[in-house]
């Protein structure tokens, strides 16, 4: 079979890295790829929001399935107008993307359907949002309520901050039209851990458990990034939270869809705070998440094109996925001044040293092919993802293996997976 990828990120690379491993796939497409990609499916030259010209092309090439790697072409309803085309495509509709397209939305269906979150209230006026804000106590979370690359969640210490925040997103409008409505809610203490799912929107099949770190420094400081490293399992989601995950969020999620008939087929995240009180929604991604995709590829022991077919079928009950006992722990190698703005046109050293690299893989994100030579081409340049019989081995793999690569500027967090190190 032909298989499109449609993304250009290190999580679409660990797709395509699996997807190449199915004795069912003759062929793979990516658009647009990125530099790694390359090497492993031919790279089309289509960015992923252009949904007529890839819905064209799968219809050209005759492509049995096409995957979504991000959200923007979910949230404009790729889904949609490929299904309409007759073509095979798994990802969520628009209508079901909203979940991670409007964190209004989807607190509105939290809400509806008593699955455990935080506080919160929706405002789209500064003035009667900032009256709010008056009223609540430090820690403020304040979120633009679309899109933001990972970035649209402020946690403000002070008042100041906070109306700040609020400025920037309604106001000044730093975020575009993400920012005509915010979100104000509750701070919530715990662990955060990210939980992924398949769904056809009857049946789930959980993916294994993992853990991301958004803080771009050590010690969880500085700003949000996309992700600058992940791992799995997380120890924090015990058999215990793993049953409410279930029993708490996801089923009465799907059935609170099913209530405003609202279909959901593709991976669900939840991303989740788990408190003493048990596990509480921040949010949910329509899409696997990114770089938590890494890890938890590298641990699925099973096929995934059958699992995905299954998703679209409706027919996940009949599919089962099977795991490596091996922890995975994947760190991000990231350009200067990410995430905000970053220098391009880096030269990489050292990849050719890790080819052969038996208990991991470097999968790349924002990198481009100049002749013989790497050069970095993105905020989130690398994301090195080592296997070891427990988390301490992998850590200790994916940190030997980073010692092998150098650019100008490069950065990464030194303390990835520190908290379930801690656990023992």
């Amino acid at each position: 079979m032909k298989v499109l990828l449609i993304g250009s990120g290190g999580r679409e690379h660990a797709l395509v890295w699996k997807i190449r491993q199915s004795s069912k796939v003759q062929k793979i497409y990516c658009a647009p790829g990125n530099g790694g990609i390359g090497e492993m499916a031919e790279s089309v030259a289509i960015a992923p929001d252009q949904i007529q010209k890839l819905a064209d092309f799968a219809e050209k090439e005759q492509i049995d399935l096409t995957v979504v790697g991000p959200e923007l072409p979910l949230t404009l309803g790729i889904a949609d107008h490929f299904e309409k085309r007759g073509l095979k495509l798994f990802g969520p509709n628009r209508a079901a993307a909203q979940l991670e397209g409007s964190k209004a939305f989807a607190k509105e269906i939290l809400k509806e359907n008593r699955i455990p979150t935080a506080s919160f209230e929706i405002f789209s006026d500064a003035t009667l949002a900032k009256r709010y804000l008056a009223q609540q106590q430090p820690p403020y979370v304040v979120k633009a309520d679309g899109l933001a690359g990972g970035k649209g969640v402020l946690i403000c210490p002070s008042p100041k901050e906070a109306e700040t925040a609020i400025d920037d997103i309604l106001v000044r409008r730093l975020f575009g039209q993400t920012g005509e409505k915010l979100v104000i809610e509750e701070f919530l203490k715990g662990e955060e851990a990210s939980f992924m799912a398949l769904t056809d929107g009857e049946h789930i099949l959980p993916l294994a458990s993992s853990q991301d770190h958004k803080r771009v420094f050590d010690g969880d400081r500085g700003p949000n990034t996309g992700g600058m490293g992940a791992y799995s399992p997380a120890p924090v989601v015990t058999p215990e939270v793993h049953r409410r995950i279930l029993d708490e969020i996801l089923r009465p999620l799907l059935r609170g869809l099913k209530k405003r008939e609202v279909h959901y087929s593709g991976v669900i995240y939840v991303g989740l705070m788990i408190t003493e009180h048990g596990p509480k929604v921040l949010e949910f991604n329509a899409r696997f998440g990114d770089p938590e995709c890494q890890p938890v590829i590298m641990r699925l022991n099973s096929d995934l094109v059958p699992l995905l077919e299954a998703t679209i079928e409706g027919k996940l009950d009949h599919v089962e996925a099977k795991w490596h006992k091996d922890a995975a722990v994947c760190v991000v190698l990231c350009a200067k001044g990410y995430p905000g703005p970053y220098e391009k046109g880096k030269e990489i050293r050292g990849l050719e040293k890790l080819q052969d690299w038996e208990r991991g893989f470097v999968f790349h994100a924002g990198t481009a092919n100049v002749g013989d030579r790497w050069l970095t081409s993105g905020g989130r340049v690398l994301g090195v993802t080592a296997l070891g019989k427990n988390i301490e081995e992998a850590v200790g793999e994916a940190y030997r293996a980073i010692g092998e690569i150098e650019w100008e500027g490069m950065h990464y967090r030194k303390d990835i997976a520190q908290r379930a190190l801690k656990k023992g």
